[in-house]
């Protein structure tokens, strides 16, 4: 049972009880392409492009052309939250805590599929016939935002999603498809700086009406304070943004990342279920119980580009 929850007792004069600050369930899902599974594990074909070959003579053999065929494995992970409610604790309070108590079981489910999401992202995927391969996220496909003069690293800015944007363009992702750009708050709050984004002469969007930034350089942006930072050593070279060789360090800069939707795949197993019920074995206390099934994985590197932001 939570602890906290004689805070909410009669003598308090409360009549109602509130959710602190925290995001409510999951902003990435319908970001993605969602799948179903049954069974623990799925696999995602994929097919890859071939070169087509010249005819040079009449009645030439067929050419036998081999399409690259590979594939990516989703493995379920189970998730699960409860809590207990006393009978006494009813007794106590002016309102009855059940539908909030699972309110929050349900956002917090929510939020661990983003955290999934993200890790499937940026992290290491599974190919091969059997899953077994791993394949990390290159640095090909990362880039570092960098300041005017090329010398050192910055929070995100119109250059780093010019960056972005031409990684994804010159893998020929299909334009259109969706693209989306997650930052959290301190790379909003620069990019809102840039003249470039306010400005209605480069940007359709009045993005200081609301304080927001909604569309802008053919990305959607989705705010996320759940993004990770980089952990470890990180060789990047500041003139040109790229990663993976130079003289700089990318240790703990904030990892946002933009993406095509149907780059990153959500596959569910079983999505969010809610029960309350008594417990027996505790005294008949009623049990909020809310549980899912989910995998994701990163469906192709071409589609997905890691800006490495410098928020100090």
């Amino acid at each position: 049972m939570s602890a906290q929850i004689t805070e909410a007792f009669v003598k308090q004069y409360a009549n109602q009880i509130f959710h602190l600050s925290q995001q409510k369930g999951s902003r990435l899902q319908s970001l993605v392409r969602r799948e179903s599974q049954n069974g623990e594990s799925r696999f995602f074909e994929r097919l890859g492009s071939v070169v087509a070959i010249e005819r040079t003579s009449r009645h030439a053999d067929t050419p036998q052309l081999d399409t690259p065929h590979s594939r990516r494995r989703v493995t379920l992970t189970d998730y699960e939250y409860a809590d207990l409610i006393d009978d006494a604790d009813r007794l106590r309070l002016l309102i009855d805590p059940t539908s909030p108590y699972s309110q929050a079981a349900v956002w917090a489910l929510g939020r661990a599929k983003d955290d999934k999401l993200i890790s499937a992202a940026l992290g290491t995927a599974y190919s091969g016939s059997d899953g077994s391969t791993s394949v990390a996220f290159p640095n090909t496909q990362k880039i570092v935002s960098t300041n005017s003069a090329g010398s050192a690293g910055a929070n995100m800015n119109v250059e780093a999603l010019r960056r972005a944007k031409q990684v994804l363009d010159a893998a020929d992702v299909d334009e259109s498809i969706p693209r989306y750009c997650a930052i959290s708050a301190s790379q909003l709050q620069s990019l809102l700086a840039e003249t470039e984004v306010t400005s209605s002469d480069y940007n359709s969007v009045r993005a200081l009406v609301m304080g927001q930034l909604n569309t802008f350089m053919g990305f959607h942006f989705v705010r996320l304070e759940r993004l990770v930072n980089q952990e470890g050593a990180l060789a990047v070279d500041f003139s040109d943004g790229t990663v993976g060789s130079g003289g700089g360090d990318a240790d703990g800069y904030r990892r946002a990342f933009c993406w095509a939707q149907d780059g990153i795949v959500l596959s569910t197993g079983q999505d969010i279920r809610a029960r309350i019920s008594e417990r027996p074995d505790k005294s008949y206390s009623t049990q909020v119980y809310a549980s899912m099934g989910i995998g994701a994985t990163r469906l192709e590197e071409e589609k997905v580009v890691e800006i490495l932001c410098n928020e100090a």
